[in-house]
């Protein structure tokens, strides 16, 4: 059979070169998922996972998360290369529905490329009409889906992350835009999972158009597979609670219990951690068997200065040179970390006890200081000691050094497990640092050992009163009953 007389085609003026598809663009969809990226992202789709109304799609064999994405596309009708926002439109020779499915059981070895959860055959139906763009306004289209009779999705392309013409204009710059090219421009909130049986149709019209132009409703039928993955030749499905989560929608669309509040460093708490000193948080955490929870070797710029945050990691690897050329340049991992940090964290680097360069500058501190960040620890060298002291956000070091990064490190990634100073640092952990060092504070303890801390200074300033008065220390410190029986009646 010609593509001509192919039905997955039948919408379309013709096979389609390529197939590219928005990852985020609705508001709706992007605060579904918890971020708004700054920029479009895309991935292909192969022409042979098109399909027409009135198909079937097929849920593979021992998956449970087939995802409807009602879409608008877009067919290109003239050659884009390099085009202007502004020209954008003209290139764009229609509009119709789509519907972007995908197998979420199939996503975890793809990293991000959909090849395998979203190339299947049939599983970008395209239809049933074309509306002529240049008719219509690209701010003023709709999309619905109805899942069984019933509305799902309903939005409108009116506020989008990144306006049509953008998303066109921006593809043009990478690479041609040909004629019959379909360009699949994001889902709105809604989406979720649907099982065999289900009916979906997608609908894409502009109601403030004259005569209310429409695509039709878009039909696709979910039935169930049979034929078994072979393990032989790749990976199997696999599904977890997030993306059971991701292909709901929501962690109790898909029946799972609410995810547990992230750890929160309340004024309070900060107040209190920035009044005991490490070494009293240190005895705590002894007492609770964390002997290994100091970053050794740094020391304040700024003494009598104490540091209190919840811990951004970055880490270093030992230099080489061809690592360093494709990892070291541009907008590297050491950028992004000071780039990311937010207001009340720490960045702490892992730069393995190694001082012969720097692993900032003042620069750095400037950006982490500007983002509101409560200090920088890193068991490394600081390049422009004097600059980054004068900045005034606190930083512990293990010295001065005048040779810049690439002497010794190569920046390698953010936001994950790393060492520092002879300690494991996670992502999240409290820092807390004062002219005796820095010490690492697992979340769930928090509360419970400073709240220890205070009372034990407590204690401690009060056993000091009586040696001071001239008692002497045994039996006093530690306490004997005779003592703690009057420490008691005398706080209460």
């Amino acid at each position: 059979m010609s593509d001509a007389g192919d039905p997955r085609f039948a919408a379309l003026p013709a096979r389609p070169g390529k197939v590219i598809a928005v990852h985020l663009s609705y508001p709706s969809r992007a605060d579904q998922r918890g971020r708004r990226p700054a920029n479009p992202s895309y991935f292909f789709k192969p022409s042979s996972s098109l399909a027409s109304t009135g198909s079937t799609i097929e849920r593979p064999a021992g998956t449970e998360l087939l995802a409807f994405e009602g879409e608008v596309a877009l067919v290109i009708g003239a050659t884009a290369r390099r085009v202007s926002i502004d020209q954008a439109w003209a290139h764009v020779a229609a509009v119709t529905a789509a519907n972007d499915f995908g197998i979420y059981d199939l996503r975890t070895n793809d990293k991000g490329s959909n090849v395998r959860s979203k190339g299947r055959d049939g599983y970008t139906p395209v239809g049933p009409r074309l509306i002529p763009a240049q008719t219509v306004s690209p701010t003023g289209l709709r999309v619905r889906v109805w899942v069984d009779g019933q509305l799902a999705q309903d939005d409108t392309t009116e506020d989008l992350l990144f306006p049509l013409p953008q998303i066109v204009a921006d593809l043009s710059q990478h690479f041609t835009l040909e004629p019959g090219d379909v360009i699949l421009t994001g889902t709105p909130a809604g989406s979720s999972v649907v099982l065999p049986g289900a009916v979906v149709e997608v609908e894409v019209d502009a109601p403030d158009a004259p005569g209310t132009p429409s695509s039709g409703r878009l039909v696709t039928t979910v039935v169930q597979g049979d034929a078994p993955f072979d393990d032989a030749l790749g990976s199997l499905p696999s599904v977890d609670d997030h993306q059971r989560a991701e292909a709901w929608g929501s962690r109790e669309s898909a029946g799972l219990p609410p995810a547990p509040e992230p750890f929160r460093l309340t004024d309070d708490l900060r107040e209190k951690l920035a009044r005991v000193p490490v070494a009293g948080l240190s005895g705590q955490l002894r007492k609770r068997g964390l002997n290994d929870v100091t970053i050794d070797g740094v020391a304040s710029m700024h003494p009598g200065t104490t540091l209190v945050g919840l811990a951004r990691t970055l880490r270093f690897v030992p230099h080489r040179e061809d690592l360093f050329a494709s990892h070291g340049g541009g907008y590297n991992a050491q950028k992004r970390a000071f780039d990311d940090v937010g207001e009340g964290e720490v960045i702490v680097i892992e730069a393995r006890g190694e001082t012969g360069s720097g692993t900032l500058g003042d620069i750095l501190a400037l950006r982490a200081h500007t983002r509101g960040a409560a200090g920088i620890v890193t068991d490394g060298g600081v390049r422009d000691y004097d600059a980054v002291a004068a900045v005034g956000i606190p930083v512990f070091s293990r010295g001065a050094h005048p040779a810049v990064l690439g002497r010794r490190h190569v920046p390698w990634d953010t936001d994950v497990t790393i060492g520092c100073g002879g300690t494991t640092v996670q992502p999240g952990d409290v820092i807390v640092g004062d002219r005796d060092g820095v010490i690492v504070i697992p979340p769930a303890l928090v509360e419970e050992v400073v709240d220890a801390a205070l009372a034990q200074e407590e204690e401690d300033a009060w056993i000091a009163e009586q040696v001071a008065a001239g008692h002497p220390v045994d039996g006093l410190f530690p306490m004997n009953a005779q003592w703690r029986t009057r420490f008691e009646e005398q706080r209460s």
